[in-house]
C-alpha cells in the first residue's frame, strides 16, 4: 500500500468514526493539510531568495542578538550536535 493510500484509508476512517471532525488543532489532519497548502503556495508564488535578503541583520548589534537568540533556542533542545 503506498503512503498515499495508507492516508486516505486512514482519513475516511476517521471519518466514519467521528474521530475525524473533533482532531482540531496542533497534530491534526486538517492543521496539517491546511500548513501543507500554504507552504507550497508560498514556495510557488513568492520570491523566496528576496524573503532571506529581507530577514537578514541590518547591523552587527542584530547579528549578534540573533546568534544569541539561536544558542538560547538550541540550549533547550534535546537533539545531539545542536
Amino acid at each position: 500500500m503506498t503512503r498515499k493510500t495508507i492516508s486516505s484509508t486512514l482519513d475516511a476512517d476517521a471519518k466514519r468514526s467521528g474521530v475525524f471532525k473533533a482532531q482540531i488543532g496542533e497534530g491534526s489532519y486538517e492543521g496539517t493539510r491546511s500548513y501543507q497548502k500554504s507552504i507550497n503556495k508560498y514556495l510557488e508564488d513568492a520570491d523566496v531568495a528576496s524573503d532571506a535578503r529581507a530577514a537578514q541583520p541590518v547591523n552587527e548589534a542584530e547579528a549578534r542578538q540573533l546568534v544569541q537568540a539561536e544558542r538560547e533556542g538550541k540550549s533547550h533542545s534535546k537533539a545531539r550536535g545542536s
